[in-house]
């Protein structure tokens, strides 16, 4: 079970920041989880703190050094560990648009898997092929598009995992019925007033009656999700065909 995040950024106090909110600080404050956020410019030997360089073969914009990020990266772990067994040592994940989409079934496995997790965030043009010949074992994307750093994305993949820890959400049916939790959109939500501005609370969900309410939330969570995300729900198809 996860126990601990690392960091490896150029502006970790980003991360920190945006993590010290709501549920995800209570973890912390609990002990479910700890963060660790190391600065990767502080590894660089020369008297500038240089961290990036051009690119061999040309190429727009800059590159982080390898040296510096394998520096950084030793910081938290060692080659040592990392010729253990998966799940007996830290996981490095490269954050990048490069890198396997993010979903809740991962999620999910991460957590499980691993007890310490190195998140490594990405900045200018991206990172020295080395460092992740050398030290990453997964990348990681949140979505087809390109950031301007992989702070935002640790924040969300962070956010995404630390919720998953036993206690840190109140009520595990929230996890339990969340949407995408079977691969279905979550069913449409109501509480009180009863009707507000002529619109009325679907009848069923106010009768009292469990399985008729159980029926319509699943056949609601279908309806939605065929509309807003088809390709959900084909996925969801093609497993029934199987």
């Amino acid at each position: 079970m996860l126990k601990k995040i690392h960091y490896l950024s150029l502006f970790p106090e980003t991360i920190r920041e945006g993590l010290n909110h709501s549920l995800v600080a209570k973890a912390q404050a609990s002990g479910k989880v700890e963060l660790n956020f190391v600065q990767i410019r502080d590894f660089s030997k020369d008297k500038h703190k240089t961290v990036d360089d051009v690119v061999y073969g040309g190429g727009a914009g800059m590159l982080i050094k390898a040296p510096v990020l394998v520096d950084s990266w030793l910081s938290v772990s060692s080659f040592e560990q990392k010729a253990l067994p998966v799940g007996e040592r830290p996981y490095t994940i490269l954050l990048s648009p490069q890198g396997k989409l993010l979903t809740q079934d991962w999620a999910k496995e991460l957590v499980k898997t691993h007890q310490e997790i190195i998140f490594v965030c990405g900045h200018y043009e991206g990172v020295d092929e080395r460092f992740i010949d050398l030290c990453v074992d997964e990348e990681m994307s949140i979505g087809d598009y390109v950031l301007t750093g992989g702070e935002i994305a640790a924040m969300v993949a962070s956010d995404v995992l630390i919720r998953l820890l036993p206690g840190t959400v109140g009520n595990q049916d929230s996890i339990s019925t969340d949407s995408l939790e079977q691969g279905l959109l979550k069913a449409s939500q109501y509480t009180r007033p009863r009707e507000f501005m002529g619109i009325s609370v679907p009848e069923v969900l106010t009768s009292g009656n469990h399985q008729a309410i159980a029926d319509w939330n699943e056949q609601e969570a279908r309806e939605k999700t065929r509309k807003k995300r088809p390709d959900l729900y084909h996925k969801i198809l093609e497993k029934f065909k199987k």
